[in-house]
């Protein structure tokens, strides 16, 4: 057990009072780290001066009107202004300067839309009201007359001024409507000063229209002023609707009710405070005398008078940090002053009628003891003129935004229009106060940010209360809008900017997160909504903005150098307080974050780098993020610890004798579970303030874990060998899982500290012990899944043919299955030692080999016995005496006309055929799955060069093919035999039996057995003959040893062995290493089931052969061409008739009838293979049976190759012919091409073999003398040593660089080749060999269905490219005159062999660096395993 395992250790953290970050270990206490405030605020003067404004508010609304109906009264009044309308015209006289005309002039396209609109009056189309009377379409159609006259439009084009139009118009007016009255009668003449100003508005209303008006305020102002003096003795051009009768309706202002019921801004003051509206009431009812607009005028002008003397009460410049910052502001304000003024006096007009001259007694609050205000020197007007202007124009105007609009047209800004309401610095200093002295409000508060905060604050904590009395302006902000409304009204009463709106909000909401009133996320917000989208100051579509710089400006747009100083420090503070609250509370989660539901630190972490560290006012200390980031790390660390403990003592048992490995499985998930949940939770913000929590957990977790893991499992392990037990091997594989799952999360996070020890050689054991349970169930799952078998194909429904995935049994599918889960429990595992996978997937394929081998075994028996079964004619004859069974057979001999039955396969001899060829495609698959290769250049790396080792403990296989033999003894009464060959070892162990060929003297068995030897052996092959009754009969015997030694190039060799009676016998041997090695097992399997294979199709075909060599034997030929002159002679004796016979020509017909049995005989066999068989494995056996009708084909022509000549007769030129057709039909059939060119049989490129080919070749040869073809063997010959030579040459040049020539000692003596090399090696005629040979198949050439087609192709390639005599040779044979020169040419062919085969030893010796077993080396290459 490791010490960090330890239940008692605990993290020291008394650091963390040493240091600034102290606060943050101790209990969350917010509201500790208060910013002082500047002004203490008390509840009542909060809530009294918000009422203050709530009210102002009430009083300053639009009054409402209502419509009366009130009496005519007769027209008496007196007509002034029409008597003397030149002197209106004054007002458009310019007043000197060229800019003061040309803003006179009318625009350019005045005159048309003038014309159109007076178009429109006549039509009654006009929207303007009080265009639709009778008398005014009269003076407008007078008027329109005159204006479109010809000489008059070009006047007015030309000088585009007003008078002329004005003029004209009063003349039209004047004529239409004092048409037919009497000379005394004037009631007419108003009408004329009503129309005319029916005419300037329209004209008014034509250049707003135009947009002209923007640069004309002189002009409009005019314009303006002219229509009021026009309409001085009338009502409102809009009220007067010329109403028949005695009576009109006019609009009275409802007077105000002073009710707190119709005041929603007192009632939200109310809600907000906790009061009741009769309170309320009471509160305004006892100051009502005070609250009034005159006290909010004067607060206003003594704000002015305090801005422009840079006095208290207002911002000064040193309370900007730029001087050009203040005068922005300065500006902007007096303009917004004075737009407050005007809308006061819009809605109280008589206001700018009181005298506040320094000699009046007028106050404007009421209060006689206030000082009255001083008039600026410098002022255009004087200040009663100034208010009776306004005051006019105000009370006459129909719209009062339309008004305060056309006084700043005038010019009545701060600094003009209303210079008699400021109160001048520079007046007699005897009457003004001192300027540093507080000025008195009614309304502002002596601090207004103070007092804004604290309505602010109140506001917020009644709506978060009450999120469902009022509608929330913003997601963000939780503020209702009658709330904003107020905060907005109180804001521009007391003059607030809208950054310091924006920073007391932020302060507020910090203050309220600090007093735990609001959540990390929701502070997040409205610090998002504040410096990005200023949402509270979206107002409604038809609210006019309030009287506020920059209103509506997010506080990121308001650069920062344009702040007051003030709020720019509170802002600092506000980020400082937050980023300790901040921390605070991280630290604080941190000590949960491994718990599996703690606390979010995502809005947390965000509000810190988003709106803390990211922001260029926060002031920057690099010190403090260290020391909390070390104290951080330590809670991390110390939590992480603690759980650990707990993890240990709720999964591993306090007494050692109770441990077992699901213990250690349970604590690694737990540690594993950990983990995953602490990674996932910070995926996306995996660092705190630099510190990742998954990093100290595993940094703290995993170093423990892996010692007392290590300590536990060894313990476990070593507890099980005492006491003879073995730990469960599942237990063994959950463990590894758990800790590689463990070991890869150590891996990513902990890159430059290694595991604490080597996991896979710590529970290799228990894989190989799986693996040995395999090897030992293998045999077992293969022999049970045969017996459960039936060897039926898998049909969906009875009738239903079968396709080729469905001719295969079950047996073949369970064992691939088996192999197939056993590859996939080690890849499961994902075992992360890539020898140790190397070793797994060796040990698994030699266990495939043997259950394959078993396999291929247990089936081939069982098909051999379906196949050699007797038939029902031999059952028959079995129950026959002796002499009833020499009477079968005569009759047999003379009767040859019976037809020959097709053999009746079993359908499960053929499911066990299809079982093979699946059973090598998915051991091809299982062998790419297992990546052979792979795993064998791994172990090549892991195990080095080759080291020798002890012969004593090695196997060799030796390979035996028995080929042919050659004059063997005759046995039976007609002169023939039917041998076959048995092998069997010194100790009189049977090894391999061939199969029995009939009636033949020169058999042919191709046939092949594999023997594994760790020493010399002597094997003796007995032929024996066989006989259907009785016992067989001794053809021969012979013996070769195989003796590894003899055999150390691994080249095979072919040996003629000389039996003791008579006649020899050909054996081909090869030797391979038994060698523990992935690819030599696939091999071996796939050999295995090769040969199986090919076994099986022998048998099929052997069914077939004894029909194929009768249809295609010499008496066949025979037969066919004495078909002609046999019958002459058969109707001579028949008519006894002396007449000389005729041979009749031979028709194509006749040669084709002779096959026709044969094809027929073909056709019944393959219908009864094609119900059952695959068609790859049908085409194994066409391809068999066209091998077995070309060596039929080529017994009829030429001889065996053999150094001695044949009593074999050459064929004539007509049987030659029909020799050659015989193989062309027979090419035909087997090629199957239908009427559309579709090959349906065997391809052509399979058909035409090397066989093939030189059966073709052999026509050319066939009639030559013999000279011609003993001169055409030597050119082949000679060709054929010279490209020896040249390959030879090539590989000298190929030599190393210390340039040792191969072959050769450092002393320069030629080194020995190895026994068996050469014609005498084996001494004697009875071990005669023709040397050796080029290696063909070996093991590791079929170790997959790739390499077995590459050799196979290569093997083809080399036949095509090495033109052979051999053909030649065997037609030599058929000339007695050739024998001399067949011996001669024997002995050359086995003296190049031997210098090909040291040729052959020579490449091998280069590519093995000298140190095969050759030339002195080692013979046995890695993992104690013979060389290749």
């Amino acid at each position: 057990m490791s010490t960090a395992s330890n239940r008692t250790s605990r993290l020291d953290r008394g650091s963390l009072h040493n240091s600034r970050m102290s606060t943050m270990s101790g209990r969350r206490q917010r509201a500790g780290s208060r910013a002082a405030r500047v002004t203490e605020v008390q509840f009542e003067e909060g809530y009294s001066y918000a009422l203050r404004i709530a009210y102002l508010n009430y009083l300053l609304q639009p009054k409402k009107k209502r419509k009366e109906y009130v009496a005519a009264p007769k027209p008496v009044r007196t007509h002034t202004a029409s008597n003397s309308v030149g002197e209106l015209m004054k007002e458009f006289v310019p007043s000197g300067s060229s800019s003061s005309a040309a803003n006179m002039k009318l625009p350019h396209s005045l005159r048309q839309a003038l014309e159109k609109r007076m178009e429109g009056v006549l039509r009654g189309t006009e929207k303007l009201p009080g265009y639709s009377d009778a008398a005014v379409k009269r003076t407008f159609g007078e008027a329109y007359t005159a204006f479109t006259a010809d000489n008059f439009r070009k006047s007015i084009d030309k000088d585009r001024k007003i008078e002329p139009l004005i003029l004209i118009f009063y003349t039209s007016a004047s004529k239409a409507q004092g048409r037919g009255k009497a000379a005394d009668d004037d009631s007419w003449k108003p009408l004329v000063d009503r129309h005319v100003a029916l005419f300037v508005r329209l004209v008014s209303s034509l250049m707003r229209d135009l947009g002209s008006d923007q640069g004309r305020p002189e002009f409009m102002g005019r314009l303006a002023t002219l229509e009021k003096k026009l309409l001085t003795n009338d009502q409102d051009l809009s009220l007067d609707t010329n109403q028949p009768g005695e009576h009109k309706t006019i609009e009275v202002e409802i007077p105000l009710t002073y009710d707190v019921k119709d005041m929603p801004m007192v009632q939200t003051v109310a809600r907000i405070f906790g009061r009741t509206q009769s309170e309320v009431q009471t509160d305004i009812d006892r100051d009502l005398t005070v609250w009034t607009e005159e006290a909010a005028l004067k607060d206003l002008k003594t704000y002015q008078h305090q801005l422009t003397s840079n006095m208290p009460g207002a911002l000064r410049s040193g309370d900007f940090d730029l001087d050009a910052a203040y005068e922005e502001w300065k500006k902007t304000e007096v303009h917004q002053l004075a737009q407050m003024m005007l809308d006061l006096l819009t809605v109280r007009p008589d206001l700018a009628k009181t005298s506040t001259t320094s000699g009046g007694a007028a106050s404007l609050g009421g209060n006689g003891g206030d000082k009255p205000l001083p008039i600026r020197p410098t002022s255009m007007y004087g200040e009663d003129q100034t208010y009776a202007d306004i005051s006019r124009m105000i009370s006459s105007h129909p719209d009062p935004v339309a008004a305060a609009s056309v006084v700043n047209q005038f010019g009545y800004d701060g600094s003009m229009g209303f210079s008699s309401l400021s109160l001048d610095d520079g007046a007699s200093g005897s009457s003004i106060r001192a300027v540093e002295e507080t000025p008195d409000f009614t309304y502002i508060p002596s601090d207004p940010r103070s007092y804004y905060k604290f309505v602010l604050k109140h506001a917020m904590s009644y709506d978060q209360l009450h999120p469902d009395e009022g509608t929330i302006v913003s997601e963000a902000v939780p503020l209702h809008r009658s709330s904003v409304d107020l905060l907005i009204e109180l804001a521009v009463h007391w003059r607030i900017p809208q950054f310091s709106r924006e920073v007391l909000l932020l302060d507020v909401a910090s203050q309220k997160y600090l007093d735990l009133e609001m959540r990390a996320e929701e502070v997040y917000e409205v610090f998002e909504d504040v410096k990005d989208s200023a949402s509270l100051d979206h107002l409604p579509h038809n609210k006019k903005p309030p009287h506020i710089q920059m209103f509506g400006q997010p506080l990121h747009s308001i650069e920062r150098s344009h702040w007051a100083s003030r709020d720019y420090a509170s802002y600092q503070q506000i980020l400082v307080k937050m980023q300790e609250a901040m921390l605070r509370e991280l630290l604080e989660v941190a000590s949960q974050c491994y718990e599996p539901k703690p606390q979010s630190i995502g809005p947390t972490l965000m509000f810190i780098e988003n709106h803390i560290h990211s922001d260029d006012a926060f002031p920057q200390r690099p010190e403090v993020i260290a020391q909390f980031a070390e104290a951080l790390t330590a809670t991390m660390r110390d939590r992480a610890a603690g759980l650990y403990r707990e993890f240990l003592d709720t999964n591993i048992p306090r007494e050692e004798d109770d441990w077992d490995f699901s213990h250690v499985v349970n604590l690694g998930k737990a540690v594993v579970a950990v983990c995953d949940r602490t990674r996932k939770r910070y995926r996306k913000n995996p660092e705190i303030i630099g510190v990742s929590p998954f990093k100290e957990l595993v940094g703290t977790m995993f170093p423990s874990f892996e010692a007392d893991a290590k300590a536990i499992i060894e313990r476990i392990v070593q507890k099980a060998k005492d006491r003879g037990l073995e730990v469960n091997l599942q237990d063994g594989f959950d463990l590894y899982k758990e800790l590689t799952d463990i070991r890869k999360i150590h891996v990513e996070s902990l890159p430059g500290k290694p595991f604490a020890f080597h996991v896979e050689g710590l529970l290799e054991e228990f894989v190989w012990r799986w693996i040995k349970g395999a090897q030992e169930r293998m045999e077992n799952i293969v022999e049970e899944a045969i017996k459960q078998d039936q060897f039926q194909v898998r049909v969906q429904q009875p009738g239903d043919v079968p396709t080729d995935d469905e001719r295969h049994s079950v047996s073949i599918i369970d064992t691939f299955q088996a192999f197939n889960q056993s590859v996939d429990q080690i890849y499961q595992l994902e075992w992360d030692d890539d020898t140790h996978h190397a070793k797994f997937m060796t040990a698994l394929a030699k266990a495939f080999t043997a259950g394959i081998g078993r396999y291929c075994e247990i089936v081939e028996q069982r098909f051999a016995k379906e196949m050699d079964r007797p038939s029902a004619q031999e059952l028959a004859d079995a129950t026959k005496t002796t002499q009833e069974r020499w009477m079968q057979y005569a009759k047999d001999a003379l009767s040859n006309k019976e037809k020959v039955e097709p053999f009746q396969f079993y359908a499960e001899s053929f499911v066990k055929l299809n079982n093979i060829e699946y059973g090598m495609q998915a051991l091809d698959a299982l062998e790419k799955a297992v990546n052979v290769d792979g795993c064998a250049e791994v172990l090549k790396r892991e195990n080095g060069p080759a080291k020798p080792v002890d012969r004593r403990n090695t196997k060799y296989v030796f390979t035996i093919k028995i080929v042919e033999a050659e004059d063997l003894k005759a046995c039976d009464p007609t002169g023939t035999s039917d041998p076959y060959v048995v092998l069997g070892d010194e100790y009189q162990k049977r090894l391999a039996k061939t199969r029995i060929i009939m009636r033949n003297l020169n058999p042919r068995w191709d046939e092949s057995v594999e023997i594994t030897v760790s020493g010399p052996l002597n094997i003796i092959a007995t032929i024996w003959d066989y006989d259907t009754f009785g016992d067989h009969d001794f053809v021969g015997r012979t013996s070769l040893k195989l003796d590894p030694l003899h055999f150390s190039d691994y080249l095979p060799r072919e040996f003629w062995l000389d039996l003791d009676t008579q006649g020899r016998l050909l054996l081909r041997v090869s030797m391979e290493g038994e060698r523990d090695d992935i690819q030599f097992h696939f091999g071996k399997a796939f050999r295995h089931l090769k040969r199986t294979e090919r076994d099986m199709v022998r048998k099929v075909t052997d069914k077939l052969v004894a029909y194929i060599n009768a249809s295609l034997s010499y008496e066949a030929l025979k037969s066919l061409l004495n078909r002609g002159s046999l019958l002459a002679t058969s109707v001579a004796a028949l008519w006894q008739k002396r007449t000389a016979s005729k041979t009749q020509p031979l028709t194509q017909a006749d040669i084709e009838n002779t096959l026709q049995p044969l094809f027929t005989y073909f056709n019944e066999n393959f219908a009864i293979m094609n119900q059952t068989l695959t068609h790859a494995t049908m085409m194994a056996v066409m391809t068999r049976l066209w091998k077995e009708a070309l060596m039929a084909i080529e017994g009829l022509l030429v001889p065996p190759l053999s150094e001695k000549p044949s009593t074999q007769k050459p064929l004539t030129q007509a049987e030659i012919d029909v020799v050659y057709k015989w193989l062309e039909m027979l090419f035909d059939f087997f090629h199957a091409r239908n009427d559309h060119g579709e090959v349906l049989g065997v391809p052509a490129d399979i058909l035409k073999s090397p066989k093939y080919h030189e059966l073709a070749s052999l026509n050319f040869f066939y009639f030559e003398t013999t000279e011609n073809l003993i001169r055409t063997s030597e050119r082949m010959a000679a060709a054929t040593a010279q490209r020896a030579q040249q390959q030879l040459q090539q590989q000298q040049q190929q030599l190393p660089a210390n340039g040792i020539v191969p072959g050769l000692t450092m002393s320069g003596r030629h080194l020995s080749a190895p026994p068996g090399f050469g014609p005498g090696a084996a001494g004697g005629g009875a071990f005669a060999s023709m040397g050796t040979i080029r290696r063909g198949k070996s093991i590791m050439m079929s170790r997959n269905l790739g390499t077995m087609r590459r050799a196979k192709e290569e093997k083809r390639k080399d036949a095509q490219a090495d033109p052979s005599d051999d053909m030649i040779l065997r037609i030599l044979r058929m000339r007695p005159e050739a024998a001399m020169y067949l011996k001669e040419r024997h002995r050359q062919k086995e003296r190049m062999a031997a210098h090909q085969a040291a040729a052959m030893i020579v490449r091998q010796s280069i590519s093995q660096g000298w140190t095969g077993p050759a030339f002195g080396g080692a013979m046995y290459s890695r993992n104690n395993l013979p060389q290749r």
